[in-house]
């Protein structure tokens, strides 16, 4: 999957990877969300409320970012290199949702995330740096990366978490 250049791209890429994950989350049964292989093991649920939570997380940046301020990026009291701690916080923060709950949450956040992007100008996407926060990286690689290619991820691990007799053909 090559980096998108501009909205279009973006948009596209995003609407297809999300499309994949789709088909494949209509192929499960309810209780295949919520199948966790092991206790403490993501279950389809876990993965979908992890992709909410990103696209949360960038809104936030955002958000802060317009007020002139900075935001803790990725999130408070975390770096970068602690993402497998921040996805565990994650995990643990959204472990009472129901199946349900977490793919509506999913579902509303990509709309969300579709209508920021199509708010946004070619400029403010393709722009170096626009906020502090970003470091010289563009707002499209930080959308890229909460949409297409975690969706891309998301249906890599949501297909190790069912087993393959278990999805409807």
């Amino acid at each position: 999957m090559s980096r998108p250049l501009n909205k279009a791209q973006l948009l596209a890429s995003a609407q297809k990877e999300y499309a994949k994950l789709e088909k494949f989350l209509a192929s499960l049964m309810p209780e295949q969300l919520a199948f966790s292989a092991a206790p403490g093991a993501w279950a389809v649920k876990d993965v979908l409320a992890h992709l909410y939570e990103w696209q949360q997380m960038l809104f936030t940046w955002y958000e802060t970012g317009l007020r002139g301020e900075t935001p803790a990026v990725p999130a408070p009291g975390y770096k970068w290199s602690q993402l497998p701690a921040l996805n565990q916080a994650i995990y643990e923060r959204h472990q009472q949702l129901s199946a349900g709950e977490a793919l509506d949450l999913f579902r509303e956040s990509h709309q969300k995330t579709i209508q920021f992007i199509e708010n946004l100008s070619d400029a403010d996407l393709s722009t170096p740096g626009l906020f502090g926060w970003m470091n010289n990286n563009t707002l499209m690689a930080y959308l890229n990366s909460v949409t297409a290619a975690h969706y891309v991820w998301a249906l890599k691990e949501a297909k190790k978490v069912v087993r393959p007799k278990e999805v409807k053909a």
